[in-house]
């Protein structure tokens, strides 16, 4: 439960619009959170820059969070980035050179505030967490430290496109959701009379960016844009890298934590891609009073002990049932003093038509070929906790997958870190992929996910240089999983299951394949960590607090359901996603109201990767009293053996009246994909 505080050090007052001009001439629109009296007495800044529309997007979020920073003595500046929002302008792409050079006027501009020290730090999740890591690689002089809560440093390997070289379904999915939002108008009341033309240079500018991600299909300089792996020497600031187990995103703090030479922190609970503070599942901790605790040892040059304390703290998980959605899942807190940690170690299990054991067992090639189906109990790449989108029990998907277990445990083993996979494996088909999932087995048989990882097996050597399999030749490959924080208990058994499709987290390999897997020398490497005495005596997080909740006013409940539905008689699979998210009312908005909802559908067949289609339909509606825009988006996707095919429709209305439509086609040869 979130406490609400309204009482803080520091009287307030809000600034919104404030329009910052770039070298350009295009103004990018700021709501700023400002001490009372700072020109007097200033203060540092905390900037979140982002592309979700401040008036209304993350209005409810950051209601929540920069108003108790604020209070306590920090200017907090809410921007959005050009063409997003009220800002003038139209985005073209994700992370762009263009979105850092804008980053950085709007830092010197604030460091020139008279109420500014001059000193900064940048916050953000997901984008703002990505953009927090590039622009600190940029070396601002003013960026002295950053928070990156759900973030990646490597935009190929570990973003929301690709995973071990399989193409995501979230790849065209995420298209869907920036090219509705990327449609969206300006607020009237924030821009005046201009704000038609700046809507239809949206409309006509911003492009459907799913084109050019499948055309970038390996690991190129596309990708390596923005990826702040390349070379970590760049960034000078302090970074603080928080991730949840629940989320996408949370290897990138164990390579930020090995590869960083600034100052850097990791914390991963068991959240979902939401603010630690209010994230699911929980606990939920004081999260602002830890970011506290940073920008005044940073930004302040407050000695508040937080550098004093381990390099890393993580939420090591108690084995539960499985379920796709969890309230709170039990568990403890432990801390490394640095990260690799000397204390863990490597435990080798090798598998065998018995399972998994210590000692390497016969020789003997097993063969899976999946239907396409295995990975329905997958839930989603990037869990938000908020509904059923946590993988469920796993047991379904082991009809369908090479099974091994160990025996019934008779101790506790504890692990954190990334379980790595060895297979000797041939394919019989030259492009193919493997799905690796570890999993708790419980008493009754019912088995929780812990981790996962997949390998496109031509990416088997390089992500830069995938080669095609040989057909019956036989490889040794290596699959890391996600990173992960787990407590198998005695009485439970540890799984790894093997299988050629994941669907629907992965999209379908060219053909269906027949992988053979030779025991012995194939094995699973548990980062096995032993309990710390120092575990309980760790500095107790506080109890989760923010400030008051955004005052508007809900017209129409959200509602959403996810569902996967078989046809009977020709076999086809189809997952459904229906997110409404209701109207809204920003009472303090002159009565601007927003309404949002989406249909995603993906179909398969169990027998043949070629039927795999998707279909996704983004509807926004904005209003005040009797003036209304609205937006119809639709994202389509299917493949042939040897291209993506792709459609973006765009339809725009301002009342009746149709202002714009839109038509791309695209056809793109698929690269060992």
């Amino acid at each position: 439960m979130l406490k609400i505080v309204s009482n803080f050090p520091r009287e307030t007052e809000i600034l919104d619009p404030v329009f910052i001009e770039m070298s350009d001439g295009v103004r990018l629109a700021a709501k700023i959170w400002l001490p009372k009296n700072a020109v007097d007495d200033p203060v540092p800044a905390i900037l979140e820059y982002l592309p979700y529309r401040r008036g209304d997007g993350t209005s409810g979020r950051d209601a929540l969070t920069h108003p108790y920073f604020a209070g306590h003595g920090y200017a907090c500046v809410r921007v959005d980035m050009r063409g997003s929002g009220d800002s003038e302008g139209v985005m073209l792409g994700e992370y762009l050179k263009q979105e850092q050079d804008d980053a950085l006027e709007v830092i010197d501009w604030i460091a020139c505030q008279p109420w500014s020290t001059g000193k900064l730090g940048m916050i953000g999740i997901s984008w703002g967490g990505f953009n927090g890591l590039q622009v600190a690689a940029r070396n601002p002089e003013p960026l002295k430290a950053i928070v990156s809560i759900c973030s990646t440093d490597d935009r190929y390997a570990d973003d929301i496109h690709y995973m071990g070289g399989c193409m995501l379904t979230e790849n065209p999915s995420w298209n869907s959701f920036m090219f509705s939002i990327n449609t969206t108008p300006p607020d009237p009341s924030m821009v005046g009379n201009k704000w038609e033309e700046l809507w239809l240079d949206r409309l006509k500018g911003s492009g459907f960016w799913l084109e050019e991600w499948i055309q970038h299909q390996r690991r190129d300089d596309f990708w390596k844009h923005g990826s702040v792996c390349e070379n970590f020497a760049d960034i000078k600031a302090a970074v603080y890298a928080v991730g949840g187990w629940a989320d996408g995103y949370t290897n990138a703090v164990f390579r930020l934590l090995a590869g960083l030479e600034s100052p850097c922190k990791g914390l991963v609970g068991p959240w979902a891609h939401k603010y630690p503070h209010f994230a699911k599942p929980g606990p939920a901790i004081g999260f602002l009073q830890e970011c506290l605790r940073w920008w005044d040892h940073w930004l302040k040059d407050i000695d508040t002990g937080i550098m004093d304390e381990p390099q890393l703290r993580a939420w090591i998980e108690d084995p539960v049932p499985p379920s796709t959605y969890y309230e709170t899942r039990p568990g403890k807190w432990v801390a490394e003093e640095s990260w690799p940690s000397p204390r863990i170690t490597p435990r080798v299990m090798h598998l065998s038509p018995g399972g998994l054991s210590a000692e390497k067992g016969a020789t003997v090639p097993m063969t899976i070929n999946s239907p396409m189906t295995v990975g329905m109990m997958s839930g989603s790449w990037c869990a938000y906790g908020l509904d059923p989108d946590l993988p469920g029990d796993q047991r379904p998907e082991a009809g369908g997958s090479l099974v091994f277990d160990t025996a019934v445990l008779e101790e506790t083993v504890e692990f954190l870190g990334a379980p790595v996979v060895t297979l000797q494996v041939a394919s019989d088909k030259p492009v193919a992929m493997v799905a690796a999932v570890l999993s708790d087995v419980l008493p009754d048989g019912a088995a929780t996910r812990v981790s996962y990882g997949m390998l496109n097996l031509t990416h088997r050597d390089s992500h830069e240089q995938p080669e095609a399999l040989e057909p019956g030749k036989t490889y040794t490959v290596k699959l890391q999983l996600n990173e992960a924080g787990h407590r198998f208990e005695p009485g439970n058994r540890i799984r790894i299951a093997l299988s050629t499709a994941y669907w629907p987290t992965a999209w379908p390999s060219p053909e269906k394949v027949t992988l053979t897997i030779t025991t012995r020398e194939s094995s699973l490497t548990l980062p096995v960590r032993q309990a710390s005495e120092a575990d309980a005596n760790l500095r107790p997080f506080e109890e989760a607090e923010g400030s008051p909740p955004l005052n508007a006013t809900t017209l129409r409940a959200p509602e959403y359901e996810n569902a996967f539905i078989t046809d009977m008689t020709t076999g086809l699979v189809t997952h459904r996603l229906w997110a409404d998210e209701g109207t809204v009312t920003y009472d303090d908005h002159n009565g601007w109201t927003v309404a949002s909802a989406h249909e995603q559908k993906i179909s398969v067949h169990p027998d043949d990767p070629l039927s795999t289609e998707l279909d996704i339909t983004w509807t926004e509606n904005f209003s005040r009293g009797a003036w209304e825009v609205s937006t119809r988006t639709r994202t389509l996707m299917r493949s042939t053996a040897t291209h993506f095919v792709i459609r973006g429709e765009l339809e725009a209305h301002m009342g009746d009246e149709l202002v714009h439509r839109e038509v791309w086609e695209k056809d793109t040869p698929r690269d060992l994909v």
